[in-house]
């Protein structure tokens, strides 16, 4: 399979390890399992003295009845039976595009966004028409733009919701929109929603698997659940063909998780409300800071995100992004990714789910970096 090198994930191999500031990382501060438990309020030395007398079997091949049930309680409307479990939510969008998409397929994409949602089904050999967003719509999809993009051969449509790396976020309204776009011509929707419920607001986050027979929610344990170390994401749609085709796929490419993930990400579901007001709370908390920080820095300005863990933040500097963000990294160590790893040159994107310190520490030694160019 000829594919483009993933320019995200290369910047963050080749250089997240040797952060001393690392604002680059797109989870929410990561827990350990001692902090699982703490959060959970659950008996940890129970917990894994009935585990380690499991025999390591491939375990529940579909996913537990606990796991499934508690993705489903992130929906409205999902079923337990309705949930595909993957390896991570790169995984799961891995799995739709080949369980979906065919040379010469139709197929709708954004831009800035996760680069697998264009890329990916480029490489299968689909015709991949980009809809780019911008800055002076809040990096919301333009409906009229997105009309003349969608034919009647169209596929899928990609959205991912809330946005990498801009933070936006689309409301009810625009999603069911796209939704009528997208059913004129029977195309299903893919929404990359690994951001969501991490709002700013106290408000529902909306699933455009929830809204649209033919929508598909990808999402994982490791942003908005602070355990990328698991490696747990999933599918959700109610479109019965789609989850017929995942579910074949699924036996060539992956079988099962892994019986531990599978089991620390139930106690984390089965206590979602503590993590979330944990993880809302440092990234309500952080943006502030980040927020502070841009207004008193004239040469960086943002749209100030709505959710999720990212912002694309611009400079108005004479210096390629790479350059910006290598020579930041060398002389400051702190860390944050190149605008052009998301074809967005003269800007770099932030994290601001770290810890608190981390992120105030990594935005002073971008002052101190930016007074010197």
């Amino acid at each position: 399979m000829d594919i483009r090198p993933f320019a995200v994930e290369e910047w963050m191999n080749a250089y997240e390890t040797g952060a001393r500031y690392n604002i680059a990382e797109t989870c929410v501060d990561s827990v350990s399992v001692d902090e699982l438990f703490s959060l959970a309020g659950e008996d940890k030395d129970a917990f894994l003295l009935a585990f380690c007398a499991r025999r390591l079997t491939y375990g529940d091949i579909e996913g537990s009845n606990a796991l499934r049930s508690g993705i489903a309680s992130l929906y409205r409307t999902a079923r337990p039976q309705e949930i595909i479990t993957t390896h991570g939510a790169a995984g799961a969008n891995h799995h739709v595009f080949c369980s979906l998409v065919s040379v010469g397929d139709h197929v709708v994409s954004i831009m800035p966004t996760y680069q697998q949602l264009y890329s990916i089904p480029q490489s299968i050999g689909a015709k991949v028409d980009i809809m780019h967003l911008r800055q002076e719509n809040g990096y919301l999809p333009d409906l009229s733009e997105l009309e003349r993009l969608v034919t009647d051969d169209t596929r899928l449509i990609c959205i991912n919701n809330p946005n990498n790396p801009t933070g936006a976020l689309m409301s009810k309204e625009l999603l069911s929109s796209i939704i009528a776009i997208a059913s004129n011509v029977g195309a299903y929707v893919l929404s990359d929603e690994v951001y969501r419920h991490l709002t700013q607001e106290d408000v529902w986050c909306e699933s455009v698997a929830d809204l649209y027979e033919k929508g598909i929610s990808v999402g994982s344990m490791s942003k908005v659940f602070s355990l990328a170390g698991i490696r747990m994401g999933w599918i959700f749609t109610h479109d019965e063909d789609a989850l017929k085709a995942f579910t074949s796929h699924r036996d060539y490419d992956l079988i099962s998780c892994g019986m531990f993930d599978d089991a620390i990400a139930s106690i984390a579901l089965r206590h979602k409300e503590a993590i979330l007001e944990r993880n809302r709370g440092i990234v309500r908390r952080n943006l502030a800071i980040l927020d502070q920080w841009i207004g008193n820095n004239a040469h960086f300005r943002y749209t100030k995100p709505q959710a999720g863990t990212t912002a694309l933040v611009y400079y108005d500097y004479d210096i390629p992004s790479y350059e910006f963000c290598r020579r930041l990294y060398d002389e400051t160590g702190s860390f944050v990714t190149p605008g052009d790893c998301f074809e967005e040159p003269g800007s770099f994107r932030i994290g601001y789910g770290s810890d608190t310190e981390t992120l105030r520490e990594g935005l002073a030694a971008i002052t101190r970096f930016s007074e010197g160019l």
